[in-house]
């Protein structure tokens, strides 16, 4: 039997290759699923006001091996899932945020910039970041090291972390959680006060958790379908 593939191994010979499990559904059962996602995905908001309701660790920890189950350049999986429920450590990050953010919107931000996001109604303040129970910073791996402490590159990395961080919103709504993509910037500080390696860089930070009692947002209506897609279809599609 072929021992499983570890990301970065070098095979001698051929990799190892198995079955593929395929469960064939059909046309009918597939669109039936399809369209229950979307209904399912299009209910899914940007969270701002959190509740300090708990969330159990092996919730957090299920989205992560979801979201882990996304494609990555050469299988090398080139990310890193930091779970921080700690009091001290979010307010460190809460603090270190707002810095950054009110410098953005002091001098950073260009007016342009400031008037797209006003819609959203965001803020320097990023007080949530103390009252969910969970903050989850997903680092890019730029490059890995062997046990020797070789450097190994890595390849397609923010290509992969991006489709990780999507499945991991995905499974965060479907287990009836909320988040909120947040990109301070610069995120250096997430890795010094999370005491990532220099392989490593801050991607997004997601804080995770309920959304408060009577948690309002902003009104607003996703493209259609002909405004996000354009088709180049064979004419047996209409036949």
């Amino acid at each position: 039997m072929s021992k499983p593939h570890t990301p970065g191994a070098t095979f001698h010979g051929d990799p190892p290759f198995v079955p593929l499990m395929f469960d064939d559904i059909g046309v009918s059962e597939g669109m039936s699923r399809g369209h229950a996602l979307f209904e399912e995905l299009d209910a899914r908001r940007s969270v701002r006001q959190f509740s300090d309701r708990p969330v159990p660790r092996e919730m957090i920890a299920c989205a992560i091996r979801a979201a882990s189950t996304a494609p990555s350049g050469a299988h090398l999986q080139p990310w890193r899932f930091v779970a921080v429920s700690d009091p001290a450590i979010k307010h460190k990050i809460r603090v270190a945020a707002e810095v950054e953010e009110r410098r953005n919107y002091e001098t950073r931000m260009p007016e342009a910039w400031k008037e797209a996001v006003a819609p959203m109604g965001t803020t320097a303040d990023k007080g949530y970041l103390e009252v969910v129970p969970w903050i989850v910073v997903v680092f890019a791996e730029n490059y890995r090291l062997t046990e020797s402490g070789e450097r190994k590159k890595n390849y397609y990395v923010r290509e992969s972390v991006g489709l990780a961080a999507g499945l991991f919103i995905a499974a965060l709504h479907r287990m009836g959680l909320a988040t909120l993509t947040h990109t301070p910037s610069p995120m250096r500080f997430l890795s010094e006060i999370l005491g990532r390696p220099g392989n490593e860089q801050p991607f997004i930070l997601f804080p995770i958790g309920y959304p408060a009692e009577g948690c309002m947002v902003p009104d607003l209506e996703r493209k259609s379908l002909d405004e996000v897609s354009i088709w180049f279809e064979s004419p047996d599609d209409h036949s």
